[in-house]
């Protein structure tokens, strides 16, 4: 059974830091892209931030740009999410993806793998 886990999210101050993990099992996740989606109350789910199984390739939303950043262990199956300087408006709960994609892709549809989701909570 495939199951990706999600961890670090938590409460934490405007212009603070928070680390977000996850750990993929149940497959091998060679050549599939990880990343993130988030999705805030009342609001549309938007894709954050994504990474090619090689690394080589990331992508990142526009309102993250400069403020976060993503990384893999692939010996490990983990995902990471660093995010700095938080701002009330990144108060959702992220989600961890994973999908058999060369490249990083801003389509929900494209990751086949969800994780249940951590809740980030940015106090102003």
């Amino acid at each position: 059974q495939v199951q990706l886990v999600e961890s670090g999210g938590g409460l934490v101050q405007a212009g603070g830091s928070l680390r977000l993990s996850c750990a993929a099992s149940g497959r091998t996740f060679a050549g599939y892209a990880m990343g993130w989606f988030r999705q805030a109350p009342g609001k549309e789910r938007e894709f954050v931030s994504a990474i090619t199984w090689a690394k080589i390739t990331t992508d990142y939303a526009e309102f993250v740009k400069g403020r976060v950043t993503i990384s893999r262990d692939n010996a490990k199956d983990t995902v990471y999410l660093q995010m700095n300087s938080l701002k009330p408006e990144d108060t959702a709960v992220y989600y961890c993806v994973a999908g058999a994609t060369g490249l990083p892709n801003r389509q929900a549809s494209t990751y086949q793998y969800w994780g249940q989701g951590t809740q980030v909570t940015v106090s102003s």
